[in-house]
């Protein structure tokens, strides 16, 4: 009887071992050496973002000096050599993002192949408990067995029942832990995808700040009289635009029912940005009350908020991108620069202005913080930063004007005084 149970439990053993016989070393070597990569790559990545957090010391440092060609040209450069180094990073982030990724595949496969050997090992024990309850008294009687054998059999069978269940409770957890690597994996792979546009946007918001530094070297013969002149024509052009606008938009008068927007205070919008300092509020604030050459008087149509250039912008709802542009191609410096409208559910619309890189395309549904743009420092402004003005959406639109101050055409939102909410107010 001894011998029996010595043998079941061998059984039993036996079968425990195919279990776990999958991958075995092998797998754990290659594990371990994707694991030990992946942490090179974060601490890579650290070393970056500490370069990164330097550079843009230099950055704000540079901020609060005067406007000088010297200084604009040395803030272009400390720009670039940031998104140089963001453009490492995120080089550095798709590659452990694609080991991660890998590791992962590896995991879902090792799991998948133990999942098929725990389920053929689980068979045999079945087959091997079905044979022990054949074993009624009745066969037991006619196979000549006595009633102690019969009743070890019993015990056997119990055995097995037991086993049994604590491989089917093993087969149960293989399979949850199969399902969350692979929700993991997909969560990854969608990371991989947000990261390689990052890349992409980056590599244009760098070429773009090289481009914008030879072209200003170039319209001021790097001479600091001429950069002043410039600085001048600008500012000019600037508030000539802004008259033309205002003109225009006080001359529009689009219904809009008050129940068609969202109510004050009701948090409908997220922050279009990861990290949040105002530098310019809405309305008739102190600082536009000082400059009153910026706004003609008028007061600030949103909030701006600081971002160095080459900072992700994000969606503030879900929505339609109802149109991008770019307000340089007409009048140079005077406007929104590269801006995007977007058409949210809730009777609110947003724009986002000043952007380096324009990363969505009008009709394209966009998701809660989803990123539509990269900041920056284009139209007229008195340095980097993002431009973020809310509307009631009835009283928006895009329109095409030829402009009486500039030689060009330019395209972008205009609204009806009415229109134009505090964005504080939904945030």
């Amino acid at each position: 009887m001894k011998r029996i149970e010595r043998n079941l439990i061998l059984f039993i053993l036996s079968i425990s071992f195919l279990i776990a016989a999958p991958g075995g070393t092998v797998f754990s070597d290659t594990i371990n050496e994707l694991r030990s990569k992946i942490a090179d790559k974060e601490s890579a990545i650290k070393a970056l973002e500490a370069e990164i957090a330097s550079t843009q010391r230099e950055i704000d440092k540079n901020l609060g000096q005067q406007k000088t060609l010297a200084n604009t040209i040395k803030a272009y450069d400390s720009e670039r050599k940031k998104l140089l180094k963001e453009i490492q990073v995120t080089t550095q982030k798709i590659e452990q993002k694609r080991l991660e990724i890998e590791s992962l595949a590896l995991s879902i496969d090792e799991k998948g192949r133990t999942i098929e050997s725990d389920a053929s090992g689980l068979a045999e024990l079945m087959r091997r408990r079905d044979s022990l309850e054949g074993q009624t008294t009745f066969v037991a009687f006619l196979n000549n067995l006595s009633m102690a054998q019969y009743w070890d059999s019993l015990r056997q069978n119990e055995v097995l029942t037991a086993a049994i269940g604590n491989r089917l409770i093993d087969l149960k957890t293989a399979k949850t832990d199969l399902q969350s690597d692979k929700n993991v994996a997909e969560a990854k792979r969608r990371d991989l995808s947000d990261l390689n546009k990052q890349l992409s946007g980056g590599k244009q918001a760098a070429e773009a700040a090289l481009s914008e530094k030879q072209k200003l070297l170039k319209d001021t013969k790097n001479k600091e009289s001429e950069y002043q002149k410039l600085l001048k024509k600008k500012l000019s052009d600037k508030n000539e635009f802004e008259k033309e606008l205002l003109d225009f938009e006080s001359a529009l008068n689009f219904a809009i029912d008050p129940n068609s927007i969202p109510a004050v205070g009701s948090g409908v919008l997220r922050w279009p940005l990861g990290s949040i300092r105002i530098t310019q509020t809405f309305g008739n604030t102190e600082f536009a009350a000082a400059h009153r050459q910026l706004y003609n008087g008028n007061g600030h149509n949103g909030v701006d908020f600081a971002a160095s250039v080459g900072t992700p912008v994000k969606s503030a709802q879900s929505g339609t991108v109802k149109g991008t542009g770019n307000t340089d191609t007409a009048c140079p410096g005077a406007s929104y620069g590269k801006w995007v409208l977007v058409e949210h559910f809730n009777g609110l619309s947003t724009l986002y202005a000043h952007l380096s890189v324009i990363s969505v395309k009008a009709g394209e549904l966009v998701a809660a913080g989803d990123t539509i743009g990269l900041s920056g420092n284009t139209g007229y402004t008195t340095g980097p930063h993002l431009h973020f003005t809310v509307y009631a959406t009835q009283g928006v639109r895009i329109m095409s004007r030829q402009s009486k101050v500039c030689s060009g055409t330019y395209i972008m939102p205009v609204a009806d005084f009415k229109a134009y909410l505090n964005p504080l107010s939904y945030l």
